[in-house]
């Protein structure tokens, strides 16, 4: 159909294969007949080729390249949809020889009468600058350029390619600043969000802050409520009684930018898009001065009714909120109740805000509120609002004996969670008065027959241990109870243990002294080395000796010390240093692009760098009296806010005059005098001072006049354009749309800060953290490919002749551990060892060789596997069964695991006739995959893709020993299962990998620096297995 000439019969074609392409199959095999169809002479065909193209011009770079003078045509098209498309395609093809071409269509369609081609081009910006970066300076050109356009089409597209490419040049943005204040309005949604968060960064870099000086009016409230300006002028009132210090700081009046600012994003508070509403909150929480913070919390409460997903992100704003404006959200309470068809990472979130949110006043609705949540199914719930309760009572001294008796009444709940976690609250809460409580102590020691929960038994056995002076008869006996099932409890309750027996020995060590002594043998001879280094320490010091006594005689003071009590914070205290509204914020992590909020300068830059000339003849009276009649509207949209925007009319009308003076400073007065307000007499000496401070700086502006008279002409083209266009942007809504999700992926990707370490470290320490591997001997296996067929594939390859064998053979990995002792065993030691050759019973598994030895007098008969007890994903493919190994005698076999991608511990029985033993096998992440070899353009390719989230950096310093490409390569495939990919230059090594379950890439780079320093790069879609993949491999080359 696409071969024929009929134009009817390519249009159903092209049809079906965008119909294709919007149900997810794969339609690349077509490129080469649907790239015929880009000259064709029908439009509606034409703009189908171009939406075809735009998706796969980036896979099939060879064939987009031979159609290239098309696109170049296609530029030149008259229609303007067709122009866009061409230059959008264009903007897709990532190959660097083309740079050049793209830049000329860039800056054309920059000029472009259209404003929705100039749009594309702006889109196409961040591309070409991802591409090549070292055109940003051209780059620049055209994004000024495009600054300076006065369409709302282009708006939040130029300042997204200004966000992508030159954040920094704050500079362009000051002549620009108003006209995107007044725009903003009728931008689209995307283009808000982008704009609104561009302008609260440059707004912390170009006003002060609105709250400097709370300090002051807290002092003279008066003066700040009742003050005018003839009494400051006077020097009269209160302030001339204040200390010295206080009449030094200037008194703030907000600029009236700052103003414009506020005022022109307020109606967006309304607005139907979540994102735009939320971009509006963060910049009042950010910019706006306290009075006025408030009117956001409507608009946020209103967006609790969205969708779960929408609550979730706007309910962590909330909480980062609610700690330091908590009258802000006062009167919307019961906005944040439960509802029981919440999901519970909801509910959670509410319950953190109902805790902030409490005070003296509500307090008794919060405690009903949180009574019923205790009855709830959901236990992770529950047991966030039995602590919620324990930081309501912390907060408020009011009601801890009420919330310190409802916690004693779960106590004896059927549920043992519920149990557990209130002794951890109640055990809390006892510390701020331990003197008052002794009956709930000993309430507590009786639960340590029913409770089983590790963390609430520690929890009662610390409280005895510290106040065992108002349990003196229960004490001796918990003790007695514990020594008892000391070898049956969990690791921190023994710690507890030992340190009751420690402070009895010391209080009264009568009753106690042969039971301390038992207790601390228990423990000399513990599993866990925490264990029994607690307990040498512990018989050293508490038990005087004739060598060292001197911290015998301190031993009381050591355990018996007063302890502060703790204080109950809630999580989200210290998130505020992230901008609200962003991922940063939402992960409470740093995250990849994140641009930190300036802080607000000492001194206010200078205001004038902001006024803009225009020429008399460019100004439209019709334009003016359309500006005067939407006034009206601003100012009862404001005056509706009520008494929070008292305290500002002032400055708001201060501002208005001193705007409107400065907009006329270049234009004759008399055609604008009888439409000023009557305002403006009463500023008429501070308007005069503006103009002729304008008029001062006219002479050094003159040459940038002639600009400004250019950009005049271009933006009454620019208007008469609009309309033309007008009806072809309804044709063009889902292209645009596709265009709005496209710069997520134009960010440039930089390398994490030093914060992201700990987190990677985290991450690693899930699941690695009980593994220590013990001394091993190194086993090579053997080679999987022949040294003549090496020799063959020699010269086929493009690198080195050494780099041949670690291409072709697996490289020995992790040498045998020990999986069973001789000892445990009864004489039969087994070891094992990842062989890293495909295992034949399934691909997805990992072979591993278990090397059994039978160092007893007597034969072992029947050896084989028990049936597993395995994680959900992980299963086992049995080794055979050996029916009889020889004293001395040793055999090996091969046994298959499929991990699923995770350094989970696989756990299984090894079985005799007549014992069973337990083991299990933990791998190192760098076997879970398999070596893939690619050329260099396929890795950068696959490269590209994983980026972002994908992607994680660390840098390195390289010993000496590590200098040379033999050891680096040797150290990197002994840690990761890889393949080396050919590299073209010497300072950097490729390697790539497959996971074995799912076959997700794993690609490792080394970037290595004449100072010895290097960079770790692994892009992987699995990020758990990047992080644990660069932490091993740094570990490799440090050691």
């Amino acid at each position: 159909m696409l071969d024929t000439n009929k134009d009817s019969l390519k249009l159903e074609a092209m049809k079906r294969i965008v119909a294709m392409i919007a149900r997810g199959k794969n339609a690349s095999d077509l490129f080469p007949a649907v790239v015929k169809n880009v000259a064709c002479k029908n439009i509606e065909v034409k703009k189908l080729v171009y939406v075809y193209l735009v998706r796969y011009a980036e896979e099939q770079q060879d064939l987009a390249l031979l159609s290239i003078s098309t696109f170049q045509r296609g530029l030149k098209d008259p229609n303007q949809l067709i122009r866009a498309s061409a230059l959008r395609v264009l903007s897709s093809i990532r190959v660097p020889i083309i740079v050049p071409i793209m830049m000329l269509a860039i800056k054309e369609a920059a000029s472009d009468m259209s404003p929705y081609v100039r749009k594309t081009a702006a889109h196409a910006i961040p591309k070409l600058y991802s591409l090549d970066s070292d055109q940003k300076d051209q780059l620049i050109e055209v994004i000024e350029k495009l600054l300076a356009d006065k369409t709302t089409l282009v708006a939040g597209s130029v300042v997204m390619a200004f966000e992508e490419v030159c954040p920094e040049r704050i500079d362009l943005i000051h002549k620009n600043y108003r006209k995107l204040c007044n725009l903003l309005i009728d931008v689209e949604e995307w283009g808000q969000v982008v704009i609104i968060s561009m302008l609260t960064r440059y707004a912390r870099t170009q006003f002060l802050s609105p709250t400097q000086n709370e300090s002051l009016l807290e002092e003279n409230p008066e003066k700040a409520f009742y003050g005018s300006e003839e009494d400051e002028a006077k020097g009269t009132g209160p302030e001339a009684a204040a200390p010295a210090s206080l009449p030094a700081r200037k008194p703030y009046v907000m600029d009236p930018d700052h103003r414009l600012l506020l005022r022109n994003t307020k109606p967006l508070l309304q607005s139907r898009s979540a994102a735009v509403v939320m971009a509006v909150a963060q910049l009042y929480f950010h910019l706006a001065p306290k009075a006025e913070v408030g009117v956001i919390a409507k608009a946020l409460v209103r967006l609790l009714r969205s969708h779960s997903e929408v609550q979730y992100v706007v309910l962590q704003n909330v909480a980062t909120m609610s700690i330091k404006r908590r009258g802000m959200f006062e009167p919307y309470l019961k906005s944040f109740y439960i509802r029981s068809t919440d999901p519970t990472q909801i509910k959670i979130l509410k319950l953190e805000v109902l805790t902030n949110l409490a005070n003296e006043t509500n307090i008794p609705t919060v405690l009903r509120e949180f009574q019923t949540y205790i009855r709830s199914m959901d236990k992770d719930f529950v047991a966030a609002t039995i602590q919620a309760i324990g930081r309501c009572a912390t907060n408020i001294g009011r009601v801890r004996d009420t919330c310190l008796n409802g916690l004693v009444q779960l106590l004896s709940n059927r549920d043992e969670l519920v149990v557990a976690e209130s002794v951890v609250v109640i055990k809390k809460l006892l510390q701020m008065q331990p003197a008052q409580h002794g009956e709930i102590i000993k309430h507590l020691a009786k639960l340590t027959d029913n409770i089983q929960v590790p963390m609430a038994r520690a929890s009662i056995l610390w409280l005895i241990g510290e106040y065992c002076e108002h349990v003196p008869k229960i004490a001796p006996d918990v003790l007695r109870k514990m020594a008892k099932s000391f070898t049956a409890e969990e690791d921190i309750v023994k710690l507890q243990v030992i340190n009751l027996a420690a402070k009895l020995y010391l209080t009264n060590s009568k009753q106690t002294k042969l039971l301390t002594q038992y207790v601390l043998s228990l423990a000399k001879y513990d599993q866990n080395y925490d264990i029994r280094d607690r307990a040498r320490f512990t018989r050293q010091l508490i038990v005087p000796s004739e060598q060292g006594g001197a911290l015998s005689r301190h031993a009381k003071k050591l355990f018996l010390a007063p302890k502060p009590a703790p204080v109950l914070e809630s999580s989200f205290k210290d998130r505020d240093h992230f901008q609200l509204g962003s991922l940063s914020h939402l992960l409470n992590a740093k995250a990849t692009g994140y641009q930190e909020l300036p802080d607000w300068p000492e001194e206010a830059p200078d205001p004038s760098v902001r006024n803009v000339e225009v020429p008399e003849w460019t100004k439209c009276s019709n334009r003016e009296k359309r500006k005067e009649k939407e006034k009206p509207f601003y100012s009862d949209s404001e005056g509706e806010s009520g008494p929070t925007e008292s305290a500002d009319s002032e400055p708001e009308s201060e501002s208005e005059s001193e705007s409107k003076s400065s907009s006329e400073s270049g234009s004759e007065e008399s055609s604008s005098e009888s439409d000023e307000d009557q305002g403006e007499d009463e500023d008429k000496g501070r308007g005069s001072e503006s103009e002729q401070s304008e008029e001062e700086g006219e002479k050094k502006r003159k040459k940038r006049k002639k600009v400004l008279v250019e950009h005049g002409e271009g933006s009454s083209s620019d208007e008469g354009s609009d309309s033309s266009s007008s009806s072809s942007d309804s044709e063009m809504t889902s292209e645009s749309e596709e265009e709005q999700a496209e710069p997520a992926s134009w960010r440039k990707k930089t390398p994490p800060s030093s914060k992201s370490a700990p987190a990677a470290k985290e991450v690693s320490l899930l699941d690695l953290e009980d593994y220590t591997p013990s001394s091993v001997q190194p086993v090579s296996p053997p080679t999987v490919v022949s040294t003549s067929l090496a020799t063959d594939l020699e010269g086929l390859t493009l690198t080195d002749s050494s780099l041949v064998p670690s291409l072709l053979s697996p490289v020995p990995g992790v040498g045998r551990q020990e999986l069973l002792h001789r000892v445990a065993g009864e004489g039969l030691a087994v070891d094992y060892a990842f062989s890293r050759q495909p295992f034949s019973g399934d691909p997805h598994m990992v072979s591993v060789h278990i090397y059994f030895s039978n160092s007893s007098e007597t034969p072992i008969k029947g050896l084989h596997m028990g049936t597993p007890k395995l994680p959900a994903g992980i299963s086992i493919q049995e080794f055979p069964e050996i029916e009889s190994l020889a004293p001395g005698e040793s055999a090996t076999a091969i046994m298959g695991i499929n991990f699923c991608d995770s350094t989970q511990a696989a756990n299984f029985q090894l079985c005799t006739q007549t014992r069973q033993f337990y083991v299990s096998i933990q791998p190192p992440v760098g076997e879970l995959m398999a070596p893939v070899f690619m050329s260099e353009n396929e890795f950068k390719k696959e490269q590209g893709k994983l980026t972002g989230m994908n992607e994680i950096t660390e840098k390195l310093i390289l010993p000496d020993t590590c200098w040379s490409d033999h050891i680096v390569v040797k150290k990197v495939t002994a840690t990761a299962n890889v393949g080396r990919v050919p590299c073209g230059t010497s300072d950097e090594y490729r390697f790539a990998g497959r996971t074995l379950t799912s076959g997700s890439l794993v690609l490792l780079t080394l970037d290595t620096q004449p100072a010895g320093t290097a960079q770790v790069t692994v892009n992987s879609e699995k990020m758990v297995i990047g992080t644990m993949l660069v932490k091993d491999v740094i570990q490799a080359l440090t050691q």
